[in-house]
């Protein structure tokens, strides 16, 4: 059973997996705000980037059965896939990577 798991061509099983485990990821983002998760919520940040790199990977897995069976529908998602790409590197990078932490504070208007 687990040798036809990743055969990502034929089988759609993978991807669905995959989307899976990001909302679960996105649904552990939302609850590590809550109060009485306060000892993790240090992980909140890092628990949502690698939710969002779920999807993505989840979305590229899906797009390559959709290349095989479905290329209307393939042609449909490529131009979200690179969007997505593109995010989820702009994600990493600010969130992660930079050494000191974004500063908005000079964009937003003092009230």
């Amino acid at each position: 059973m687990s040798d036809k798991l990743f055969d990502v061509k034929n089988d759609r099983r993978l991807s669905v997996y995959l989307y899976r485990a990001g909302f679960g990821f996105w649904l552990l983002y939302i609850l590590m705000g809550a109060r009485f998760m306060q000892e993790v919520a240090v992980y909140r940040t890092d628990c949502a980037v690698f939710s969002f790199f779920l999807m993505v990977i989840a979305l590229s897995a899906s797009m390559y059965y959709d290349y095989h069976h479905h290329p209307v529908e393939f042609e449909q998602k490529k131009k979200w896939l690179i969007m997505m790409y593109l995010v989820l590197a702009g994600l990493i990078y600010f969130l992660i990577l930079r050494k000191e932490p974004l500063d908005l504070s000079h964009l937003l208007p003092a009230f």
